[in-house]
């Protein structure tokens, strides 16, 4: 069994899956946004295909810690996924991931049309990363 990660976004929404071990967290892919349902039905091939146990969802906070805008659309979406799934729901504070998702990118030398498609999935990987390291 497996945790799945997601990283919301308004236009994709970047995936990614850990090893059955649940250490190691790896970018998966990226899902466009809309149309929703297309993303739902993605989401449900991806949560049988890996055998996912959990659906860990970002959650963007400002840097003091207090929630904004942003988290009001994760909030809305993770009501919408606890309709659509029987799978567990956890929110986890996703500060910064697409920062060092840029970071990590960009040090490792990808183009930037590569990088803009793989950023997302990459940031969920950090997201998930950071979420699976808490555990131990």
């Amino acid at each position: 069994m497996r945790i799945l990660a997601i990283d919301h976004g308004t236009v994709r929404m970047g995936i990614a899956i850990s090893d059955e071990l649940k250490m190691i967290a790896q970018p998966l892919e990226f899902i466009p946004a809309e149309p929703f349902s297309g993303f739902l039905d993605r989401l449900k091939v991806l949560l049988s295909e890996y055998e996912v146990e959990l659906l860990l969802i970002g959650m963007p906070r400002n840097m003091d810690g207090s929630y904004g805008d942003a988290s009001i659309k994760v909030k809305e979406f993770e009501a919408v996924l606890k309709n659509s799934t029987a799978i567990p729901i956890k929110t986890y504070d996703e500060r910064l991931t697409s920062v060092q998702a840029n970071r990590a990118l960009t040090q490792g030398k990808v183009k930037k049309n590569k990088k803009r498609k793989n950023v997302d999935a990459m940031a969920a990987a950090i997201l998930l990363q950071s979420y699976l390291d808490s555990l131990v």
